[in-house]
């Protein structure tokens, strides 16, 4: 009995570093993977800015130099790799119909940002931005709510939802620093980080990217067809935003450990929480 027991040991031991081995990068390191995918991004989007300011081009010239071969990049990456559906593209149908509800402050948050009017809209400029913000929401849900949450997802879900959130904050605020106020800049290092809490969360919650890309190619269109950059008074409304941003990370953040610590939670592709 003793000799089986030895045997199986010298085998599992066999197979042990066997397995690590075979393991992908992201998942042997998932920080050190996380902080790669972040300093590149940074360090994409700072070349791109530099480019722009010496060539005095568009403010949005920078994010096209950048985003643009990321988007290609991360299509490649993701068709060769086979990994759409892992990084969470799914379709809609996967979403159970009792977890509508959950997205119904993201339609709340969008309805406030129309009240705050548009400028005078062209059709050439409404193309033009359909097809930015859409870029825009492509590469920044893939990265944090898709490539980044999932590597962290592996060490916790707390993990995976914190230093999302606080990335995106990062990576926003970069932009944010040009020539903007105080004030303004940490109001939009704080709504960016609440967002993003939320989306992460409810990315935990249902492991679906594609209402996430829906909603932030949407909320993007439409501050930048908006009065959001005219500075007219919408203080007010960010104000409201927030206060919502935040009741709503506190409800999924409730919905998460409800569901997490049920029975139901124990069956498989109930739901993301590890």
């Amino acid at each position: 009995m003793t000799t089986i027991k030895n045997e199986m040991r010298l085998v599992q031991s066999m197979k042990t570093p066997q397995s690590k081995q075979n393991q992908s990068f992201s998942a042997r390191r998932p920080v050190l993977t996380v902080v790669i995918i972040e300093l590149l991004l940074l360090l994409v989007v700072f070349a791109a800015g530099a480019v722009a300011t010496v060539k005095q081009l568009d403010y949005t010239s920078p994010v096209l130099m950048s985003f643009t071969p990321i988007a290609l990049v991360l299509i490649i990456y993701l068709t060769l790799r086979r990994k759409w559906r892992e990084t969470g593209f799914r379709s809609i149908r996967t979403i159970p119909a009792s977890h509508a509800k959950y997205y119904i402050p993201l339609l709340l948050v969008l309805g406030t940002l129309a009240l705050k009017g548009f400028t005078e809209l062209t059709l050439s400029k409404v193309a033009f931005f359909i097809f930015f913000t859409l870029l825009v929401a492509f590469v920044e849900e893939t990265i944090y709510r898709g490539l980044i949450f999932k590597t962290l997802l592996r060490k916790s879900a707390v993990a995976a939802v914190v230093t999302s959130s606080v990335l995106f904050s990062i990576t926003h605020i970069m932009n944010a620093l040009s020539g903007q106020s105080m004030a303004d800049t940490l109001l939009q290092l704080i709504y960016a980080l609440l967002l993003g809490a939320a989306l992460a969360l409810l990315m935990l919650k249902n492991g679906n990217i594609v209402p996430l890309i829906l909603f932030h190619f949407i909320h993007n269109l439409i501050q930048f067809l908006g009065n959001d950059r005219q500075d007219t008074g919408t203080l007010p409304y960010d104000i409201f935003i927030l206060v919502v941003l935040v009741a709503y990370c506190v409800w999924l953040t409730f919905s998460v450990r409800t569901k997490s610590s049920s029975p139901e939670s124990s069956t498989p592709g109930s739901s993301m929480v590890h």
